[in-house]
């Protein structure tokens, strides 16, 4: 072999060594770059949210062990109960006091006393009433005090309570029953025999305390479809107030604009010819109006977010942290979400934030229709937050997490992957400014979000809640609305109360109001109210005495008394309202966080209505009181039942106390009114039916906070735009490499229901 052939071979043997080198390298580079990053570590100390976690199922299952041995009295599970047995109604967590919490958290103080709220129904007594009681320590529980009469000034009368799942199955059973007496009618009216139409209850029941008198709507069930939309025209009110099961009965029914004693009257009618029925044919799948089915194939898929490097927000426990954020989540099983003790860079903002009510009021010229005030919490907002539907209720690679609840039975229950949490590229700027004049240059931040987000699914409707998190330090509360329309039968001049949306469906107009609960801590417990509006004033030019000028001047006003902080539903209220604190900025003004509204709420039930006090809250667009222990939520599960003697009734809580440097509590209403159209067929969309409110910091940095960010962009004339070292959006290229490995889909929803 010639020396020449050598040198050929070596170089040749050199360039392949080079060659692995660089694809090692690189092999090596790839992964780096991709590498999951351990999101930013947070000031607050591991554990201490604790204090605001939800009940385990083990801890449920110990209270409901305690009770089962130390009440005295025989407990009956309460998925079984009759009306005349004792049960365990629910069990959830019961938040110790604020001052409790706050020496633990902020002074080193004990840890309060983990404890239990159960809710219990005494129906096999001499007196049945309906009883509370605080159960701990937990893990261990070993006492148990009755809170109701504390509570509440007395015990709580046993027709208050929610009707249980077993009451309403055997109020179907009856209603069935019933059906069974008008066989011809059936036939011509609905081509069925009773036995396949769906029962819908409505609420309150009756017109007075102790009454327990309900309109039951029925509508043609199709399997796979929302029967909302198609009702029958036939309703029917049932008593079901007394204990004894045997002795409910059927008390009137309506069919088609008309009112009977029985269904034998009904059937009676029809026979005899004197009763006009309308014919209605069995829903076929292809046609049904509450059919959600793809009517066309899959197309190509469509954008999905992920984290190149992996979520840089936390999740430990009940505490998630992101960017200078701090939230302990959870969720009540009657209220639904509440979050605690959030913080920003360090700094409590906000000690509770929780939903209270959602009301649904509707309207209709037939009776289950007119009388329907539904409020959410007596059926359970938190209890019916399904599991979530990963990649469409929420992004794909989100975080979910269990909740778990123990209502209307002795063993919890968990619904799996119920509350999500993301961090959302809302893709537009949070804020930006392209400088062409005197120096050419770019600035900007994009404006990406922490959200905690859960779906509750309360009969036909289906609310959205969010709640998120801005790197201005800004809070946002927001739930839109989706789900189905209720509906009534069309008969008469229904359209004067909604319009027709199918052959026989009349959509019915009705309103959304959402409560909520909002104690800020601004820059410590002590705050004040200040608004702060626009006025005109006149004046004279400085400058030329021949002309004036209309000169815009602040109005600035401290209130004083909570009589002074309640501002009625779409009356004008100042457009900046912000809790103040008496400490000052860099710039010498109170350290404040703003409360700014976005709400298009109907008109609230008059207040001469006799269940008006049930709901008083929706008297208010927002109402600041003094916080107190003994007013902890605007209303109760036991007001759906007796909205005529609520058992809370939230105007009570403004009586002219003062809020100058107290501890205070925001209550805020928002919602929309809903008249329903053709669009909302099959369902209702979410665009243009959201609401809610945000917590803006004003003046309470020295600067916009978000400065700070390490997403922050900034490149100049006379730089390279495109040099990943120079602007972060030219590494995108590279950070697309990173697309990560998704799970394969899996929902298991419909295996706790």
């Amino acid at each position: 072999m010639s020396l020449k052939t050598v040198l050929i071979l070596l170089g040749l043997a050199l360039a392949t060594i080079f060659a692995l080198v660089c694809v090692l390298l690189t092999r090596e580079r790839s992964p780096r770059s991709c590498q999951q990053l351990p999101p930013e570590q947070e000031e607050v100390e591991d554990g201490q949210s604790l204090v605001f976690a939800d009940l385990t199922p083990e801890e449920m299952s110990q209270v409901v062990r305690y009770l089962q041995g130390h009440l005295g009295v025989p407990l009956v599970d309460a998925s079984r109960a009759k009306p005349s047995d004792n049960c365990i109604a629910s069990v959830d967590l019961q938040v110790p006091a604020k001052a409790e919490v706050l020496r633990f958290l902020d002074a080193g103080g004990a840890r309060p006393p983990r404890e239990a709220l159960a809710v219990l129904y005494f129906g096999k007594q001499a007196e049945p009433n309906i009883s509370e009681f605080v159960v701990g320590p937990l893990p261990t529980p070993a006492y148990h005090r009755d809170v109701t009469e504390r509570r509440y000034g007395g015990k709580l009368p046993y027709h208050r309570r929610p009707v249980t799942g077993r009451e309403y199955l055997d109020i179907n059973a009856l209603v069935r029953r019933e059906l069974t007496k008008a066989p011809r009618f059936l036939t011509a009216c609905c081509e069925s025999d009773g036995t396949d139409l769906a029962i819908l209850t409505t609420a309150p029941r009756g017109f007075k305390s102790g009454d327990r008198v309900t309109w039951f709507v029925l509508f043609h069930n199709l399997a796979g479809t929302g029967y909302f939309v198609s009702p029958v025209g036939l309703e029917v009110l049932v008593d079901h107030g007394d204990l004894d099961i045997s002795r409910w009965q059927l008390l009137q029914v309506f069919y088609n604009g008309r009112y009977f004693a029985s269904t034998e009257d009904l059937e009676q009618e029809f026979v005899a010819g004197a009763l006009e029925v309308v014919r209605l044919k069995q829903p076929r799948a292809d046609s049904v109006l509450g059919s959600m089915r793809p009517r066309r194939p899959p197309g190509s898929p469509g954008p999905v977010q992920f984290e190149p490097q992996g979520p840089r927000y936390s999740v430990r426990n009940n505490r998630v942290t992101f960017q200078g954020w701090s939230i302990a989540f959870g969720m009540s099983p009657n209220t639904g979400p509440r979050l605690f003790d959030i913080r920003f860079r360090g700094e409590r903002i906000v000690y509770e934030l929780s939903l209270q009510e959602a009301l649904a009021l509707y309207g209709s010229n037939c009776p289950g229709g007119m009388s329907t005030r539904y409020l959410d919490g007596s059926f359970g907002i938190g209890r019916f937050a399904y599991e979530l539907v990963r990649g469409l209720d929420c992004p794909y690679t989100a975080t979910y997490v269990d909740r778990h609840y123990l209502v209307e039975t002795d063993t919890p229950k968990t619904n799996q992957n119920s509350l999500c949490i993301f961090e959302h590229d809302s893709s537009l700027p949070l804020r930006r400014h392209f400088s062409d004049s005197q120096s050419f240059y770019y600035g900007g931040l994009r404006k990406n979000t922490l959200v905690i987000r859960t779906i509750s699914t309360l009969i036909n409707y289906d609310y959205i809640w969010d709640f998120m998190f801005h790197g201005s330090g800004a809070v946002e509360v927001r739930v839109h609305a989706t789900g189905y329309i209720s509906s009534s039968f069309l008969h008469g001049r229904g359209t004067d109360y909604g319009n027709r949306v199918g052959p026989h469906t009349l959509g019915t107009m009705h309103l959304h109001h959402i409560h909520y609960k909002v104690d800020l801590d601004v820059d410590g417990q002590l705050n004040s109210l200040e608004s702060q509006d626009m006025e005109y004033e006149f004046v004279q030019d400085p400058w030329s005495r021949q002309s004036t000028i209309e000169r815009p001047y602040l109005r600035r006003e401290r209130l004083e008394r909570e009589d002074e902080a309640a501002f009625p539903i779409n009356a004008p209220m100042p457009r900046y309202l912000s809790f103040v604190s008496p400490n000052l900025n860099r710039w010498e003004h109170p350290r404040s966080y703003r409360i700014q509204i976005i709400s298009f709420a109907g008109k609230h039930l008059p207040t001469n209505s006799s269940m008006e006090r049930s709901i008083s809250w929706g008297r208010y667009q927002l109402a600041v009181t003094q916080r107190k222990e003994e007013e902890p939520t605007s209303t109760s599960i036991y007001n759906q039942n007796d909205p005529w003697t609520p058992t809370v009734t939230f105007a009570d809580f403004i009586n002219n106390e003062t809020i100058i440097n107290k501890d205070l509590v925001a209550w805020i209403t928002v919602g929309f009114l809903h008249v329903p159209h053709a669009e909302d067929i099959p369902n209702t969309v979410t665009v243009g039916n959201g609401v809610g409110f945000f917590l803006r910091p004003y003046n309470y940095f020295s600067e916009d906070p978000s400065v700070d960010s390490s997403d922050s962009v900034y490149f100049s004339s006379d730089q390279d735009a495109g040099a990943c070292g120079a602007n972060p959006l030219a590494c995108l290229s590279s950070a697309a490499t990173c697309a990560p490995h998704l799970p394969p889909f899996h929902f298991g929803g419909f295996l706790n229901l």
